[in-house]
Order: C-alpha cells, then sequence, then structure tokens
C-alpha cells in the first residue's frame, strides 16, 4: 500500500490488524510508514501517540559483530560504542568514497518530515552500517565480516553495503531476518532481491 500510495486501503488494513491485536507493534509501524510516505505528518503523529498511550514499543535495530571473541551491539546512530569516534569517520571517510563511486543515498525510505542533508545523516547511521565500519577498524585487512541484524535489512543500507565490498575489498556476510546476504566485489548473493 505504501509503494503504490494507496492510504485508505493500507489504513483498513492496519486497522483491521489492530482489531485483531492492539499490542501488535508492527500494524502501528506500517500505518504510520503508509502516512508518512503520503506526506501526512499529522497522521503520523496520531499513529505515534496512540503507540505511546497504549504502551505499544517498536523493536529497535540491532546488528551485532563479533571481534576478537566479544559480540558488539549496535543501534541506529549509536554512540554509546567506547571506539565511536573512530566508527563515525570510519562512515564518513567511507561515505564519501561511495559518492565518489556513484553511490547514491536513497532517502526516500527515511519517513521523517525532515531535510535532506538530515535524510542522509539518518541513513549513514543505521546499526549494520556501524557494525561494519566497527568491524573495518577492528580487524585485519582482507578479513571477512560478519554482521547479525534483527530486522530485514533496507535497501539503503543494501546498496551501500554493495559498494563498501568493493572498495574495501572484503566480503561481508549480513544476516538478517530474511537470509543471509553475502556481498562481494560490489555484488550481493541475493541478486538485489530480498
Amino acid at each position: 500500500c505504501r509503494i503504490h500510495g494507496d492510504v485508505e486501503r493500507g489504513k483498513c488494513i492496519a486497522e483491521h490488524a489492530l482489531e485483531l491485536d492492539p499490542q501488535n507493534a508492527a500494524a502501528y509501524v506500517v500505518l504510520s510508514n503508509i502516512y508518512a510516505a503520503a506526506g501526512r505528518w499529522d497522521n503520523v503523529t496520531k499513529v505515534r501517540k496512540a503507540m505511546l498511550d497504549r504502551g505499544v514499543r517498536k523493536e529497535p535495530g540491532c546488528s551485532s559483530i563479533e571481534v576478537n571473541g566479544v559480540v558488539h551491539d549496535f543501534f541506529a546512530s549509536d554512540k554509546l560504542h567506547p571506539q565511536t569516534v573512530e566508527i563515525y569517520a570510519e562512515l564518513e571517510r567511507l561515505s564519501k568514497q561511495m559518492k565518489e563511486a556513484g553511490y547514491i543515498p536513497n532517502t526516500k525510505l527515511v519517513l521523517h518530515d525532515v531535510d535532506e542533508e538530515c535524510k542522509e545523516n539518518l541513513l549513514c547511521y543505521h546499526s549494520e552500517k556501524l557494525a561494519i565500519a566497527f568491524g573495518l577498524i577492528s580487524t585485519p585487512s582482507g578479513t571477512p565480516l560478519r554482521v547479525i541484524n534483527n530486522l530485514r535489512v533496507c535497501s539503503d543500507c543494501h546498496t551501500a553495503i554493495q559498494f563498501i565490498s568493493k572498495i574495501v575489498g572484503r566480503e561481508i556476510v549480513v544476516r538478517d531476518v530474511s537470509r543471509y546476504h553475502q556481498f562481494k566485489d560490489g555484488v550481493c548473493s541475493c541478486g538485489d532481491y530480498w
């Protein structure tokens, strides 16, 4: 419904899902995203308030990577890691190289009422990108990276990781809730279908 802009159908489906299970965060998130994609920010606010009022919480995206026997967890825009400064510097370096190689951030995926620069920043610091940047600065060159993500990888991260794998010359494996993605030389094993 969001892709095709059918807000009314999406609203009916989400409301029906909420009747069946009023504590299901996914239905609220889908409805909020449909409204956001249509630019109906007042409705987005109402849906988020309803979630808050009912004590419904969306599961935050989390990406994990193991380095030297220690598992490191990252959340979007996370600044809690002891190496945050180095991780963010690595992402900024990669972002510049990716753009030079032709990467264009898909800001249409950012469903917040903010300017384009802010949308690019929000995309840049998704949890899987933070985990990969940490892996790159914490492991020897050429070492494969393995990241586990508790949600589905967004299409912008998927594209970005393809660029990163080519730029750094490393295999990057990302396990999300749907499948394994093996990125190597700028190509993903899923064939861009996930």
